[in-house]
């Protein structure tokens, strides 16, 4: 796999024409299970083949089962220099619940490990909006983390994908559903303590101390080229969305015989202003009006402009410094909001 990683940098090399590499991120799985000597032949495939002044940002996610002292410290000698850590909960019958691999120890000893190696940027994640969680827990969960001085902070709802054990056992009756209103009032919570404690709501789901934004994900929200090396990795070069096969042995065997297996999507001038919208609006700068009544057509501009007025009227949105925003409640709406504003 490692040998095939290299090789579709190589092949792919001109996929981003020419512009510089920002950002790097270890994702999409399980990278902290790989040997350092691996990420080292990885980072250097990226400096090989690839336009690079400097890298701002070298993440990569860990589970908290599989870190010790030593790797992350060997890891940060070969350039990464941040962490995200899957923590999910700190509670040990939640994780069973979500079917993880570690317990509510590994995450704080995981977490620890990483600070007493000198790892100052640190993510971490957290689930809420299922039904084992009490918002007792919920609140307690919030409270370690802030305890920890992690400086950034990912929070996602619970959602219940179709074809998947999980729905098949709410379908039978075996495991209650996502409580919706649940989700909503740990939602609110959330928002309310993250402020309290300083932390800025730079993105739906991100919190941070001020300066410690991701660069990776809010490049991505901000609509600029990345390429994704490995099965099911997905790539935007402004002209079109693709991505790789799911299947390990197809993906190993096109890239040995270097005819790629992926899919494309050639996107239209309408797509590109939806993703614009759907993934601006989700970030605290919002959306620029300036910007959205240059690039539309005048028509389109009129039925836009009816739009804001409407979404404004109910509170969804709000309009300061000639920007599109969110309200509170509207985050709890988002990606209803922005299929509203879609083209």
């Amino acid at each position: 796999m490692i040998e095939s990683l290299l090789c579709e940098l190589k092949l792919r090399k001109e996929y981003l024409n020419g512009e510089k590499i920002e950002t790097i991120y270890f994702g999409g799985g399980t990278p902290s299970l790989l040997e350092v000597s691996d990420i080292d032949r990885l980072l250097n495939g990226v400096y090989e083949h690839y336009s690079i002044d400097s890298i701002s940002e070298c993440t990569l996610e860990a589970n908290p089962d599989d870190v010790s002292n030593d790797k992350i410290k060997a890891f940060n000698k070969v350039g990464i220099d941040r962490l995200s850590i899957g923590v999910q909960s700190f509670y040990d019958e939640d994780l069973l619940y979500m079917n993880r691999a570690h317990n509510a120890h590994d995450a704080l000893r995981c977490i620890q490990i990483a600070q007493d190696a000198g790892v100052e940027n640190i993510s971490a994640d957290l689930i809420f909006g299922f039904p084992m969680l009490t918002h007792e827990k919920w609140h307690k969960n919030i409270e370690t983390m802030m305890k920890l001085e992690i400086p950034h902070l990912s929070c996602y709802a619970m959602t219940v994908e179709p074809k998947t054990a999980l729905a098949s056992l709410i379908k039978k009756g075996n495991e209650k559903p996502v409580n919706h209103e649940q989700s909503a009032e740990q939602y609110e919570y959330l928002m309310y303590k993250m402020e309290e404690h300083g932390f800025e709501h730079y993105e739906i789901s991100s919190f941070s101390k001020p300066s410690k934004h991701a660069i990776h994900n809010s490049n991505y929200w901000n609509g600029k080229q990345y390429i994704g090396i490995g099965p099911s990795a997905h790539s935007y070069n402004g002209i079109s969305r693709q991505w790789n096969i799911a299947n390990n042995i197809k993906y190993l065997h096109g890239v040995e015989t270097k005819q790629l297996d992926f899919e494309q999507e050639i996107l239209s001038r309408e797509e590109k202003m939806n993703d614009q919208i759907l993934t601006q609006l989700r970030t605290s700068k919002g959306i620029s009006i300036n910007a959205m009544k240059e690039q539309l057509f005048t028509h389109e501009w009129n039925l836009f402009d009816q739009k804001l007025t409407q979404l404004t009227e109910t509170e969804m949105i709000q309009l300061k410094s000639e920007n599109i925003h969110l309200t509170q409640k509207g985050k709890l709406f988002a990606d209803w909001v922005a299929s509203e504003l879609f083209l």
